[in-house]
């Protein structure tokens, strides 16, 4: 074995970042307005001088972490039972990570992203090889959109201007307005547009029911997330509206996932690298998926450039990635700025693999700083 792969993890530095949406795309849903992140960026460096970099994405309203949450943690428990344990394999640090602390899935993905980045680096590899890939090296994408009236019109504008040609509305709260939006969205875009429906399990059983009827004049994709997420009977008595029904909330861990395919609750998978706990458990549960024959799409929690490039490389790394469904490697396109001075080839259409090892992006100059 050669000396990096020999390496232990050395360091572990974090800085905190709050960037704020752009008014123009604020996002609402059933789970309330998403107008700020406050992530947090982790830095590994490996004893032989290899840097990995990650992103705690994680919002309080909807996953229950923040950069506040993530840096305590990481202070109290995950930097002491990581510093000085060799770099491979990664998934061994991912386990200690889950013995000393419960939860936190978003957290100990932002680390876990930046020990793949690392091990990848160590290879001169993309991070999508080092994941057992690439099965594709583009990944069509969708933009989301929220709100009725000028809001949804000024959303889709900008949305429009970033090059988006397909979308998904988010619905769950009021019946009546939720319809409204989703035959007004269809009157603006034409009768060909993809849009997709997200309720983000905002409605009840009977509720769903009816929203899919009342819904289905207007040629949804998908409805994801119909019902709250431990209400996995309703999910699957959903099936039968003719959409596919996709998971989202109901799947973070494995546990999660094997509930859902053992109660016939889904047709799809939305999966995300920080519901998931980092890259590697991303794509294992994407190929258990693929292997019980559903289709996976990777799903959003307003990832920056960092998180958007993990996104990207499991994406190309996944056995099942849904043909017919984009999937939401977007966030970068909702912020007033972006962390990233270059890497991510991503557009309004598209997102395109590199051929740099890692993650393959680099940082911004103050934010390089701001980690010396």
């Amino acid at each position: 074995m050669s000396r990096s792969l020999q390496a232990t993890v050395a360091e572990l530095h974090t800085v905190a970042i709050s960037p704020r949406v752009k008014p123009e795309l604020l996002v609402s849903g059933a789970r309330g307005t998403h107008d700020r992140s406050d992530f947090l960026l982790v830095k590994i460096i490996t004893s032989a001088g290899v840097t990995g970099i990650g992103e705690v994405s994680a919002t309080l309203t909807w996953s229950g972490e923040d950069s506040t949450t993530a840096q305590h943690v990481i202070d109290t428990v995950l930097r002491p039972a990581l510093i000085g344990r060799p770099l491979t394999p990664v998934a061994e640090l991912e386990a200690a990570m889950d013995t000393v602390l419960a939860g936190h899935p978003f957290t100990k993905a932002g680390i876990s992203i930046a020990l793949w980045d690392a091990y990848a680096r160590t290879l001169d590899v993309p991070l999508a090889v080092a994941l057992g890939g690439p099965r594709r090296t583009e990944v069509a994408v969708k933009c989301s959109l929220s709100g009725n009236g000028d809001r949804l019109r000024t959303g889709l504008e900008h949305a429009r201007t970033a090059g988006f040609e397909a979308y998904k509305i988010k619905i769950g709260m009021d019946l009546d307005t939720d319809v409204a939006r989703m035959r007004e969205l269809r009157e603006l875009v034409g009768p060909d547009t993809f849009i997709g429906l997200d309720a983000n399990g905002g409605y009840s059983r009977a509720r769903a029911r009816r929203a899919g009827r009342l819904l289905a004049p207007y040629d949804p994709a998908f409805f994801e997330q119909p019902v709250p997420p431990g209400d996995l009977p309703g999910m699957a008595s959903l099936r039968d509206l003719g959409l596919p029904i996709v998971a989202d909330e109901s799947v973070f861990g494995l546990d999660d996932l094997m509930a859902v395919l053992a109660a016939g609750a889904a047709d799809v998978i939305s999966l995300y690298v920080g519901k998931s706990g980092g890259p590697g458990r991303a794509v294992a549960m994407g190929r258990i998926a693929a292997a019980a024959g559903l289709d996976v799409i990777i799903g959003s929690n307003g990832e920056l450039g960092v998180g958007a490039a993990a996104q990207l490389h499991v994406a190309c790394a996944l056995d099942g990635l849904s043909e017919e469904i984009p999937s939401d490697i977007i966030g970068a396109h909702y912020y007033d700025s972006d962390i990233l001075a270059g890497g991510l080839d991503a557009t309004g259409l598209r997102a395109r693999l590199n051929d740099a090892p890692g993650l393959g992006v680099t940082l911004t100059e103050d934010l390089a700083a701001r980690f010396a």
